[in-house]
């Protein structure tokens, strides 16, 4: 009797579970598709902005330059900028692309007070090497404050820009 209950249960659950939306894997479409970036992004943020998702593309780019893949413990990522929500936003981008977490412990947020000198600094710890990204001053000044009901659109647009005019390399 218990063994037939358990049986009954688990057939259930299972039809629960299947009946149940389940959110897009993001590695189950190819990595440079706009709608596999969107889903990852959206999964670590809760939605795609611009600021989130230039995040997203100086995480990509850091990754390729200093020759890592998404989910290294070699990489260390520290996001400096003030605490204000379209600044921080680029720490979870990098978080979706590079796979870097607080609780891996090689993703930190450092206050910085001057929105001017925003800046992700990525390195790979075995070699020391380092790069580090800010928005382009074009990027601030165009995604700068927008309306809630522009920022999915936005996002969406900054993933196809080119590199050059969503962030620099800071030397």
């Amino acid at each position: 009797m218990r063994t037939a209950s358990l049986l009954l249960c688990s057939f259930l659950l299972s039809g629960c579970a299947a009946s149940r939306p389940v959110a897009p894997s993001p590695s189950a479409a190819p990595a440079d598709s706009t709608e596999a970036a969107l889903a990852r992004i959206t999964v670590v943020h809760g939605g795609a902005g611009p600021w989130v998702v230039a995040g997203y593309r100086m995480g990509q780019s850091a990754l390729q330059r200093l020759g890592l893949k998404a989910g290294s413990f070699d990489l260390e990522v520290a996001h400096h900028a003030p605490a204000k929500v379209q600044y921080t936003c680029i720490a979870d981008g990098a978080a979706a692309a590079t796979g870097a977490s607080l609780g891996k412990l090689n993703l930190a947020l450092v206050d910085e007070p001057d929105p001017s000198r925003v800046a992700t600094t990525y390195r790979r710890r075995s070699t020391g090497d380092v790069v580090t990204l800010r928005p382009t001053a074009g990027f601030v000044e165009r995604y700068r404050d927008l309306p809630r009901e522009r920022l999915a659109e936005a996002g969406r647009e900054v993933l196809t820009l080119p590199d050059a005019e969503v962030f620099e390399e800071v030397r």
